[in-house]
């Protein structure tokens, strides 16, 4: 144990709550997907494709926090953890709103071209998704991170004007 708290730059037991999430939550998710491929034939089966999805997975982001970890400026090994579960939270969350506001607004697959459907439905998740980052980000303290993140990321879509007086 203390030489994963090292590993991480984990200085006080309550900071392992994150790897902890970090890994529940790659777990669920790896079973939820191994269902949906198996289609519940043998729970066995399920079981089985989840575990190696999860080790897959867990490898992947073990990867992606090396990449990560000269570019993303944070204090500790740790916080690199907390931004993935952000960001895994406010994505799930902006589809969750994004459909009922889809259906507020009236538009279905059966009214619209499939094809601006999903255009649209992308569009108004995005939206979402851009409050929800830097509120959830907020929420798991890491908010001055995610404000220059969706700063960035409105730069990138052409709307960095909206920041403009900020920046003098």
């Amino acid at each position: 144990m203390q030489k994963f708290k090292e590993r991480w730059e984990i200085q006080q037991n309550w900071q392992l709550i994150f790897p902890l999430l970090g890994i529940i939550g790659t777990v669920y998710s790896s079973f939820k997907l191994a269902k949906i491929i198996t289609k519940d034939i043998n729970f066995f089966l399920s079981v089985s494709l989840s575990l190696v999805l999860s080790y897959l997975l867990i490898k992947l982001c073990l990867f992606i926090f090396k990449k990560l970890e000269n570019k993303w400026i944070v204090n500790y090994r740790w916080e690199m953890i907390r931004i993935f579960i952000v960001f895994a939270i406010t994505g799930s969350s902006s589809v969750v709103i994004g459909r009922p506001i889809i259906k507020l607004l009236g538009i279905s697959k059966e009214n619209l071209n499939v094809f601006v459907y999903w255009i649209l439905f992308m569009v108004i998740s995005l939206i979402f998704y851009q409050i929800l980052l830097v509120l959830f980000g907020w929420l798991f303290g890491q908010f001055q991170f995610f404000w220059t993140f969706e700063k960035k990321m409105l730069s990138r879509f052409g709307l960095g004007f909206i920041f403009k007086e900020e920046n003098n």
